[in-house]
């Protein structure tokens, strides 16, 4: 798998601190951690599995921010705020456990420990980056350029090279990357005919295979950012 874990992973100080002190919960998969506007009393660090971030608006549209798994944390903006609620839905995708962390123990926590406050402002600020950066994309280069950006996305996270492209090691439907630019699954449809035809990406039994990297990142005009705050977590 390509490796972007490096600069935006969390300390093994602050995984051993949510670990360590938090409850072992069992998640499974089409159920929900938590749903938007429920009260917030935890924080969740992902131990296994995978979960879907998402946001749903008056029309009942869905739009997926995040994709997520080990080490992930989800349920973090609810940190050092009064009447705490999730403002996000986390979907299961895929069975596993996640440690769920009182809100109160972690704030405590990171009010005495200024090294381990370091820590996790860090971390917060390099996720805030990489979620503006999508939403940049989304704003600025229209639906295909939130397709190509997903794909990108896609291949910084979970992608696993070959001889023939870049695999993406999850299953991905048309919906999804539908969710995921804000559209209709027939337009991404069609976009990803194109791309088909232009050998740039292959399916596989709902995994995308990536031919051509480059080409989307120049039809993208992408800035080359590092891989890092380029991902789909």
């Amino acid at each position: 798998m390509i490796d972007t874990q490096t600069e935006h992973a969390l300390t093994n100080e602050l995984i051993e601190l949510l670990h360590s002190s938090g409850r072992i919960i069992e998640i499974k998969k089409g159920t929900f951690l938590f749903q938007e506007g429920q009260a917030a009393s935890e924080m969740f660090l992902i131990l296994s599995g995978r979960i879907q971030i998402s946001k749903m608006n008056a029309e009942g549209q869905e739009l997926y921010l995040r994709l997520c798994s080990l080490h992930d944390i989800v349920g973090e903006l609810t940190l050092f705020t009064e009447d705490p609620r999730y403002i996000f839905n986390a979907r299961v995708i895929e069975d596993g456990h996640v440690a769920g962390i009182q809100l109160d123990l972690l704030e405590k926590a990171l009010f005495q420990n200024s090294n381990l406050s370091y820590q996790f402002i860090k971390w917060m600020n390099d996720h805030i980056r990489r979620t503006m950066t999508k939403f940049r994309d989304l704003v600025l280069y229209g639906k295909k350029g939130a397709l190509y950006s997903t794909l990108i996305r896609l291949s910084n996270s979970y992608g696993l090279p070959q001889e023939d492209g870049i695999h993406i090691n999850v299953p991905i439907t048309t919906q999804d990357l539908a969710h995921f630019c804000a559209t209709a699954r027939e337009i991404v449809s069609r976009m990803l005919t194109v791309l088909k035809n232009k050998k740039v990406i292959s399916m596989d039994h709902k995994k995308i295979i990536i031919h051509n990297l480059d080409y989307l990142k120049k039809e993208n005009d992408c800035e080359n950012c590092p891989a890092s705050q380029c991902t789909i977590d």
